[in-house]
């Protein structure tokens, strides 16, 4: 196709985040998908695992890979929830938290830098489109025919 299409700017920009991401994880000794999920997990209180996947819009089986090399490294805790016993909440160790404030430092850095080239009208322009992108999908009204025509 010549000419640019909405899912070919949203693919290849985030394939240009996901690789300046991971470059900058490799200086800590980690990865992007690492970083994602230390972020997503409450510091305070914990996160029911089940919960850890939906919220990072992740599989099962991938987040199960990547929380198992998370554990052998040290950075999470894997504790029975209380409140229902077939459950397990996923906690950060202290080396998890340095790893998170990492990882945080550097999501803030990437935003800051975005927001001292674009103007604060751009950014709530591509926010509001983000949202109606998210909400046409999860509506499932993209490509919602009728097919028994």
């Amino acid at each position: 196709m010549k000419e640019a299409t909405i899912d070919y700017a949203l693919r290849a920009t985030w394939q240009a985040v996901a690789r300046m991401y991971n470059e900058e994880a490799k200086n800590f000794d980690s990865t992007m998908a690492v970083g994602f999920t230390l972020l997503s997990i409450d510091p305070k209180m914990g996160t029911p695992s089940t919960s850890l996947g939906p919220k990072m819009g992740m599989e099962a089986t991938s987040l199960s890979r990547i929380l198992k090399s998370m554990e052998e490294k040290g950075l999470i805790l894997r504790k029975p929830n209380p409140k229902d016993g077939r459950g397990v909440l996923i906690y950060l160790t202290d080396f998890g938290l340095e790893k998170r404030n990492d990882s945080k430092s550097t999501v803030l850095r990437f935003n800051e830098a975005v927001k001292q080239e674009v103007s604060e009208e751009k950014l709530s322009s591509f926010f509001e489109v983000t949202d109606i992108i998210n909400k046409l999908i999860s509506d499932k009204k993209l490509f919602s025919k009728d097919i028994s025509n």
